[in-house]
C-alpha cells in the first residue's frame, strides 16, 4: 500500500520578469555560492589569511564551475552534436551541466588561482574550497528536483515520485503526463552531499584537519563520488548511448575521482601537519639565502 507516493507538480520557475524567468535551479547556485563564500570568509579569519585573496577565489571558482560543468555535459555526453554545433555550447539556459565537468573546471581554476594569486599549493586551497561545496551540490540537486529531471528508475517504494514528463507543454497549458512512481534520486544525492558538507565542516572547524594538507579534499572526493557511483544504479540513463553499458557515464567518470580521494587521504596521513598560516600582511619567505 502506497502511503507517501508524491505527484510532483512543482514549477521550475519562482517568478518571471517580463519574458525572463527566475528559476529555482539558478537560485540554488546563487544561494549556495553566497553561503559558501561566508563559510570561506570564516576560514580566512580563523587562519588569519590575506583577505585580498577572497574575491579572486570566488571569481575563479564561479567561472571554473559553470564553464567546466557546461563543457563537461557537452563533451562527455554528446560530443558529436556540440562539436558540430559549437554555438549551442553557449546556450546554458537550455539546460545541461555535468558535475564531473564542474569539478574539472574548478581544478583548472584553482591551478591559476594558486599560481597567480595565493602562491600556495592547490591542495591548501582545495581543503578550504570543498568544505562548503557539499552544501552547494545539495542545493543544486534540489534544483534538479524542481526541474523534474535526473530522476530514477520506477520503484514500488512508498516514497516514489511521479514527475511531469511533458514539462514544457504543461507549463504552456497542456495536461500533465506523469511518469510512473520513480526514485527521487535528486533527494538521495542531496542528502549524501549534505552529509558530506556536515562532515567536512566538522573536520575543518572541530578537528582542525586543514593542518593535514589534502585530507579534507580527499574525504570530500570519496564521499561525493562514492555516493554518486551507487546512486547512479537507480537513475534513468541521461543519454541514449548509455543503454546497455555495464556502468553509465556518470559511474565511469566517478571512479578516477574516488581513487584521487583515497590517494590524498593516505598521503595526508603520512605528511607532517601545517604548523602555521600566513597572516594578512605576511609575504612569502625568500628562499634565496
Amino acid at each position: 500500500m502506497k502511503l507517501l507516493e508524491i505527484t510532483w507538480t512543482a514549477d521550475p520557475a519562482i517568478f518571471s520578469i517580463g519574458s525572463k524567468e527566475i528559476r529555482w535551479y539558478a537560485m540554488a547556485f546563487i544561494i549556495g555560492f553566497a553561503i559558501g563564500y561566508k563559510i570561506v570568509q570564516q576560514m580566512w579569519k580563523n587562519e588569519k589569511l590575506n583577505p585580498s585573496w577572497l574575491d579572486p577565489l570566488l571569481y575563479y571558482t564561479v567561472f571554473g564551475t559553470v564553464i567546466g560543468a557546461r563543457l563537461g555535459h557537452c563533451l562527455f555526453y554528446d560530443p558529436s552534436y556540440y562539436l558540430s554545433h559549437p554555438i549551442e555550447i553557449l546556450k546554458m539556459w537550455e539546460g545541461g551541466l555535468a558535475s564531473h565537468g564542474g569539478v574539472l573546471g574548478i581544478i583548472v581554476a584553482i591551478f591559476f588561482f594558486s599560481r597567480f594569486v595565493s602562491h600556495r599549493s592547490m591542495l591548501w586551497t582545495f581543503d578550504k574550497l570543498v568544505t562548503p561545496t557539499g552544501l552547494v551540490a545539495a542545493l543544486i540537486r534540489l534544483g534538479n528536483l524542481m526541474n523534474h529531471e535526473i530522476y530514477g528508475h520506477p520503484t514500488d517504494l512508498p516514497w516514489g515520485f511521479r514527475f511531469i514528463k511533458n514539462l514544457s507543454a504543461w507549463r504552456q497549458g497542456a495536461e500533465p503526463l506523469f511518469s510512473v512512481p520513480s526514485h527521487p534520486t535528486q533527494i538521495y544525492e542531496a542528502a549524501c552531499y549534505l552529509f558530506t558538507f556536515v562532515l567536512c565542516m566538522w573536520l575543518y572547524f572541530k578537528k582542525q584537519a586543514w593542518k593535514k594538507e589534502g585530507f579534507i579534499f580527499g574525504i570530500f572526493m570519496i564521499c561525493i563520488f562514492v555516493s554518486r557511483f551507487f546512486i547512479e544504479f537507480l537513475k534513468e540513463d541521461q543519454e541514449a548511448f548509455e543503454a546497455g553499458m555495464m556502468l553509465n557515464m556518470g559511474q565511469w567518470l566517478s571512479i578516477p575521482f574516488i581513487l584521487v580521494g583515497i590517494f590524498f587521504v593516505v598521503r595526508a596521513k603520512h605528511h607532517p601537519e601545517i604548523q602555521d598560516s600566513k597572516t594578512p600582511n605576511s609575504k612569502p619567505k625568500d628562499s634565496r639565502k
